[in-house]
C-alpha cells in the first residue's frame, strides 16, 4: 500500500516522502497515529502546498549535519575498559558503548546509526567508527580504547595458634615424664612420688605400735 508520510518516522522516512508499506501496518499504526495519509489525489494536493516548507526544513537538516560531521571528526573518544596484561578486554566496546560516550560529550544519536568494523572492539588500541547523520552524510570518529588492569590481593596464610602449640608441647612433656616415672617403678600422686616397697607409715620388721616413716621423695611434674 502506498502512503505519504505526514511526520518524520525513523527509519521509514521523513515528512512528504512517498512509501510502500504493508496494508495492516498503515491501517493499524500509521493512519491512527497521524504518521501518514493514503496516497491519493487529495493527499498529493495537500503536500504540494507544503512542499516549500518541507524542503526548507530538509535544507536546515543538511546544514546541521555538516556542522556536526566536522565536530565529530575532530573528536577523539577515549574509552577505558578492564583488560588483562596482554591488552585483551574483559568484555568489548560496542555501538552502545560509543553511543553512551557520545551522549556524555553532548551528541545524541541512535545506536543503529553507529557502525563498527567487526561489530565490536575486543583489545586496546586505536579504532575508527562511522556515525550516520542525515541522508548520505556520515562522520568518521576516532576511538581510543585503553585498558585498566584488575589487580587481585593475595590473602596471607593464617598464622598458627601459638597458644595451642604451647599446650600441645606441654602435654607432650607431661606424657613423657609420666612414662619415665612408671618405668622406674614409681607411682606419682598429686605431685608427690612414694618409693616402691614402702607402706604408708610402716616398714618391714618394725615392732607393733612402732612406725617407721621414711620421708617421701618429692618430684615436681612438668607443668
Amino acid at each position: 500500500m502506498k502512503v505519504i508520510l505526514n511526520k518524520d518516522l525513523t527509519p521509514l522516512g521523513e515528512e512528504g516522502d512517498v512509501k510502500e508499506v504493508a496494508r495492516g501496518y498503515a491501517r493499524n499504526f500509521l493512519f491512527p497515529g497521524g504518521f501518514a495519509f493514503p496516497y491519493d489525489e487529495k493527499s498529493v494536493k495537500l503536500f504540494e502546498g507544503r512542499r516549500e516548507s518541507i524542503e526548507k526544513r530538509k535544507a536546515d537538516k543538511r546544514t546541521d549535519a555538516a556542522g556536526i560531521k566536522e565536530k565529530l571528526e575532530a573528536l577523539e573518544l577515549t574509552i577505558t575498559m578492564p583488560a588483562g596484561p596482554n591488552g585483551k578486554l574483559y568484555g568489548a566496546v560496542t555501538s552502545q558503548t560509543i553511543m553512551d560516550e557520545l551522549s556524555k560529550n553532548g551528541y545524541q544519536t541512535e545506536r543503529k546509526r553507529i557502525e563498527l568494523a567487526g561489530n565490536n572492539f575486543k583489545t586496546v588500541g586505536k579504532y575508527k567508527a562511522t556515525v550516520k547523520l542525515y541522508e548520505n552524510a556520515s562522520a568518521e570518529i576516532t576511538i581510543i580504547v585503553t585498558g585498566q588492569e584488575i589487580k587481585t590481593e593475595s590473602k596471607a596464610p593464617a598464622a598458627p595458634a601459638r597458644g595451642r602449640r604451647r599446650r600441645e608441647s606441654t602435654d607432650s612433656a607431661e606424657n613423657t615424664s609420666e612414662r619415665s616415672v612408671v618405668s622406674e617403678g614409681v607411682v606419682a600422686s598429686e605431685g608427690v612420688v612414694v618409693a616402691e616397697g614402702v607402706s604408708e607409715g610402716a616398714s618391714e620388721g618394725a615392732s607393733p605400735g612402732e612406725s617407721v616413716t621414711e620421708e617421701p621423695v618429692k618430684q615436681e611434674l612438668t607443668e
